[in-house]
């Protein structure tokens, strides 16, 4: 949508949110410098795929086996693979399973196939066709005893393991500063794209209890919120 936004207009100043690499698809040429009329807030996804994975690792004992699902037609999907590929063999990880999807029908074919694969947890890729599919997801994996990992805190209110991610509401406060600033006629050039400052590692207790998981009280203690 903002690429379409960017592509209709050279005049209009556009503040972007929820971009997860605004230089990898294209928005903007770097992060100091946008040029042009776009500008606005990176969600960092890249260094955060590598970050949630660690998690889930030190979360669940003896980890071994990880399914990750992902939509290869997101622009930033190969890069995000290359990094969690990096990061299980950093871990010591025995086998990431790569599972694709960009339609419902596909999220449900490959929820099918980690019954049959049976790893022993699910890290999810941040993109508009998981959010969608969010409370599907998260109940096959707890059906199939599976910790989960996932990029906001709204899989939590779908009965998600834990999550890790930007602050959409402190997100969303410094794009509204940008547009209060654009209105007293700032040029968007002008405005560097803002990185994420503010964190949040979130664990849902009641469903590792569902899970039969005990996590380990150093994790619990990283983290932010512990839904009881």
């Amino acid at each position: 949508m903002t690429l379409a936004a960017k592509n209709a207009t050279t005049t209009i100043p556009i503040v972007f949110t929820r971009v997860n690499d605004p230089v990898g698809v294209g928005l903007v040429p770097s992060l100091a410098r946008p040029g042009a009329n776009l500008t606005g807030v990176s969600l960092q996804g890249l260094d955060m795929i590598g970050k949630r994975l660690q998690l889930l690792h030190d979360a669940v004992p003896r980890l071994s086996r990880v399914a990750y699902l992902t939509d290869p037609t997101q622009p930033y999907s190969p890069a995000y693979v290359r990094e969690v590929r990096d990061k299980a063999k950093v871990l010591g990880l025995k086998q990431l399973l790569l599972l694709e999807a960009h339609t419902g029908g596909e999220v449900e074919y490959v929820l099918a196939e980690l019954a049959r694969e049976r790893p022993q947890a699910l890290l999810v890729e941040p993109n508009t066709v998981m959010l969608t599919q969010r409370k599907r997801i998260a109940d096959v994996a707890l059906t199939q005893g599976l910790p989960t990992m996932y990029g906001e805190r709204r899989w939590m209110d779908a009965n998600g393991l834990m999550s890790y991610g930007p602050s959409l509401p402190d997100h969303f406060r410094t794009a509204a500063v940008y547009v209060d600033k654009l209105l007293k006629g700032a040029k968007p050039a002008d405005l560097p794209v803002q990185q994420p400052t503010k964190f949040e590692f979130v664990i849902n207790l009641k469903t590792a209890k569902a899970l039969g998981l005990t996590i380990p009280q150093l994790v619990l203690m990283r983290a932010d919120e512990l839904i009881q």
